[in-house]
């Protein structure tokens, strides 16, 4: 049995720690990137608005924590952006030295009858991002809501050629759910492509983020759950992960 110690570190090593505020600006990116705590492990990246990519990496660099990837988004919130305006913000991302795209489906097309226009947007951003960076594609499951759209839009992304699928925005009212996450997992194992998994949105604790460890263990493998396949996009998450952390340091 894990201690919640042991959860707490688990959690951490996948935890995307995020800030994608309207009224962002570089102080707070600054003080983000400043609550990673040196004295245990890093998250796996940072996911920021496209303005704030190269403010994080020299912020990254200046704590010795360049090997914490810059992630930032794309399509971001609503998924309705024309396809041209989407690749050049991708393009700009991956100039501004962006590590992870994080692309927003045109959902709504899916939700409309459309399947090809959601799998345009993804293999063309992954066009460009291929061998530059990772391409995460938020499906916005809450969205969706019927398991038979978010297994759509799963196999949709994961053909098209996405690096994960994401459960959320964490903008609408319904983000991350343990249901949707089960939908995405089975469908990414069944089409048996090398994709990853990344839950965003209203994980906020330790113990919820574990029982999406858990999920994702219990159906892809123990060994499969690391930053190469696992993310939890997350805010408050790591004031939750170091409250555990601390206690434990002070037994």
């Amino acid at each position: 049995m894990m201690t919640e110690y042991a959860m707490a570190q688990q959690v951490l090593a996948v935890m995307d720690l995020t800030s994608l505020n309207d009224d962002d600006s570089t102080e707070q990116i600054t003080a983000l990137i400043n609550s990673i705590d040196e004295r245990y492990v890093p998250p796996a990246a940072v996911c920021v608005f496209p303005q704030f990519i190269s403010h994080s990496k020299k912020q990254l660099l200046a704590r010795n924590l360049q090997h914490v990837k810059v992630a930032t988004v794309t399509n971001f919130p609503e998924g309705e952006q024309s396809i041209e305006s989407v690749l050049r913000a991708t393009e700009h991302a991956l100039n501004e030295g962006a590590d992870e795209i994080d692309l927003v489906l045109p959902y709504k097309q899916l939700l409309a009858g459309d399947p090809d226009t959601p799998w345009q947007y993804v293999h063309s951003s992954k066009e460009l991002c291929r061998d530059k960076a990772v391409l995460k594609v938020i499906i916005e499951s809450g969205q969706l809501q019927a398991p038979h759209l978010i297994e759509q839009a799963t196999e949709i992304a994961v053909l098209a050629g996405a690096d994960f699928v994401k459960t959320s925005t964490g903008k609408v009212p319904i983000n991350a759910t343990l249901d949707a996450t089960k939908v995405i997992l089975e469908t990414i194992k069944k089409a048996n492509k090398e994709a990853g998994f990344k839950a965003a949105g209203g994980v906020k604790t330790v113990a919820v983020a574990q029982q999406y460890i858990s999920l994702a263990e219990e159906i892809m493998g123990p060994a499969w759950v690391s930053s190469q396949h696992f993310r939890l996009g997350a805010s408050s998450l790591l004031e939750d992960v170091y409250r555990v952390l601390d206690i434990d340091r002070k037994r």
